[in-house]
């Protein structure tokens, strides 16, 4: 019985000893920063202060009922999030589905899909701005086509449209190999069974292999969905929030009262909102797919 007791707690005392480094980091890593931010988004602060001025819940009832700059960026962010999500996946699927088949040049287009996926999005952002000002401008005077003499950063709408393209663009392959994956888990003798039953090759894809595609689509939803509300960086160096403001998200918002406008306690604050919209969505997100994963 004391070989018993004394062995129980040696191993509880090994599992301790081996745990609590990974809980120290975790704690200083994120905890601790975390606890942090709640205490600085009630203060009035411009990062260089000792003492910042505590101001309770100023900062959220400022945001919420007079900032025009945050609801604009959260209405940017929010068409933004809804389109990417929604285009990135479809035409992930579509080139998934193409990339599936044996044909001679697979190997090398998946390769080139997933290339830009290396790079970073800054460093995207401004080849694709070199692009739009300056390699539409030749393509112009080549082709004589109207397209290419659009001013694709210098309106609102246009400006929303390029980076939501680069976005895709940049990112696609990453999905891209998601599907792949999902696409080769899916047996062949279901296709067989449907192919003699019938069914052509639209009725197998939308009655077999979407079906079976469901955890992949709830990982590239997941991903796309919190990726789609944290963008900032290609904004960043595609067009620096311009025309006018226009493209300012949520996360650039952040950074520009924060490091621009030196009001880290206001920005903090935002910073706080961002983290819990991201939260809810993605547990909402979350439970509606895996609850319909179970159910196909």
């Amino acid at each position: 019985m004391l070989k018993t007791l004394g062995r129980k707690w040696r191993e509880k005392m090994e599992f301790g000893i081996f745990t609590l480094p990974v809980l120290i980091c975790i704690a200083v890593a994120f905890y601790i920063p975390f606890a942090m931010t709640i205490q600085y988004s009630m203060t009035k602060w411009n990062g260089i202060a000792k003492n910042p001025v505590f101001v309770g819940l100023d900062n959220f009832k400022q945001i919420f009922m007079s900032d025009t700059n945050f609801a604009d960026s959260a209405w940017f962010t929010i068409k933004y999030a809804v389109l990417y999500i929604i285009l990135v996946n479809v035409l992930a699927i579509l080139l998934a589905v193409v990339l599936d088949m044996k044909l001679r040049t697979t190997s090398w287009l998946r390769a080139a899909f997933f290339v830009p996926y290396i790079l970073s999005l800054v460093i995207v952002g401004f080849i694709w701005k070199f692009i739009f000002m300056q390699g539409f401008s030749s393509l112009s005077a080549s082709t004589g086509w109207a397209i290419f003499d659009l001013s694709w950063l210098g309106t609102p709408e246009l400006a929303f449209i390029s980076i939501l393209a680069v976005s895709i663009w940049q990112s696609i392959g990453f999905y891209l190999v998601i599907y792949i994956a999902g696409l080769q888990s899916v047996p062949e003798d279901l296709k067989e069974a449907a192919t003699v039953d019938g069914a052509g090759p639209f009725r197998k894809f939308f009655s077999i292999t979407l079906p079976l595609l469901a955890p992949s689509i709830t990982i590239s939803v997941f991903m796309a969905l919190t990726n789609s509300i944290k963008v900032f960086d290609v904004i960043l160096s595609l067009t620096g929030g311009g025309p006018g403001g226009t493209t300012y998200s949520v996360a650039y918002d952040i950074y520009r009262d924060t490091f621009q406008n030196n009001l880290y306690g206001y920005g903090t604050a935002k910073a706080l909102i961002l983290f819990l919209a991201v939260l809810v969505v993605t547990i909402i997100q979350l439970s509606i797919f895996k609850r319909r994963e179970v159910e196909a």
